[in-house]
């Protein structure tokens, strides 16, 4: 299940990505070669790499890639780095249903204040919070009860479930 999550996601961000890179062309663009008065290229790739960074946190959870303490994980027996894992997962969890939480209240207040360029209420922009928050839970979750239900203890705390294709 967090391989379909981490698929989605992953290719959410491309998208994001593509659209971001686009958008900063246009910017350079319109602002050096063709004298257009487009204002608001500046105030998407804002929005646009804010939302990126924050779903691929997500990402980096399915992949393993968040932080451990990786010097003494490793040199500690099994039975005590599964415990360990866990026990990541479970701090990391709180941590962002806290942010999942809070950001929703966060968003909540963005929906009375409005964007420069667009005019739009910044509830819009500020969703990315409580949303990465979320999908980031869920990976959490994902993650913990594969740690948990695991044949063998984690390596390292970088040990993904994720095929890199580097097999």
């Amino acid at each position: 299940m967090s391989l379909r999550v981490n698929w989605g996601v992953e290719r959410i961000c491309v998208a994001l990505l593509a659209v971001l890179v686009l958008d900063v062309w246009l910017g350079i663009l319109v602002r050096y070669v063709i004298p257009l008065p487009l204002t608001f290229t500046e105030e998407l790739a804002r929005y646009l790499m804010i939302w990126m960074a924050l779903l691929a946190v997500s990402s980096g959870i399915a992949h393993r890639e968040h932080i451990g303490v990786e010097f003494i994980f490793g040199r500690l027996p099994a039975p005590v780095r599964r415990w360990l894992a866990v026990s990541f997962d479970v701090i990391a969890f709180v941590f962002f249903f806290a942010l999942f939480f809070y950001g929703i209240g966060f968003a909540a207040k963005g929906f009375s204040r409005l964007t420069m360029i667009y005019d739009m209420p910044k509830g819009y922009p500020f969703m990315g919070v409580p949303l990465a928050a979320a999908v980031a839970c869920i990976q959490l979750a994902l993650i913990g009860i594969h740690d948990y239900f695991a044949e063998s203890a984690p390596e390292a705390t970088g040990a993904t479930i994720v095929p890199t294709g580097d097999n």
